[in-house]
């Protein structure tokens, strides 16, 4: 009588601890991808930073108004071309964290339904 009982139980803790080791799978791919999107932000914002430090070097150091209407122009489009492919790229990251997040969920659900 005991028997089935053990078994639903023996059962019922390897389906848990599959599935914990699955979130922590999950989490773990999270906080890797989390890591390499804010290294990715912080190499960004230095490298604009800088960026914006050299355009105001060349302003202080125009000549005349032409001058300063170029370099802020070429700033300008540097910096947004540069933002936008950043944008896209850190985007692509987020999808791939999201991916990659989720295959250790997917794969403990597959085994669990097949």
């Amino acid at each position: 009588m005991l028997e089935p009982i053990q078994k639903a139980s023996n059962d019922f803790q390897k389906v848990s601890k599959d599935n914990y080791e699955a979130v922590l799978r999950s989490y773990g791919e999270l906080n890797k991808g989390f890591q390499a999107i804010a290294t990715r932000v912080a190499d960004y914002s230095k490298k604009a930073f800088e960026d914006a430090t050299r355009a105001y070097e060349q302003l202080v150091g125009a000549k005349s108004l032409e001058s300063v209407i170029e370099i802020q122009s070429q700033y300008a489009k540097k910096a947004y071309d540069t933002w936008l492919a950043e944008a896209s790229k850190i985007g692509e990251m987020y999808a791939a964290v999201a991916r990659d997040a989720y295959k250790p969920v997917e794969k403990a659900v597959t085994r669990k339904t097949s």
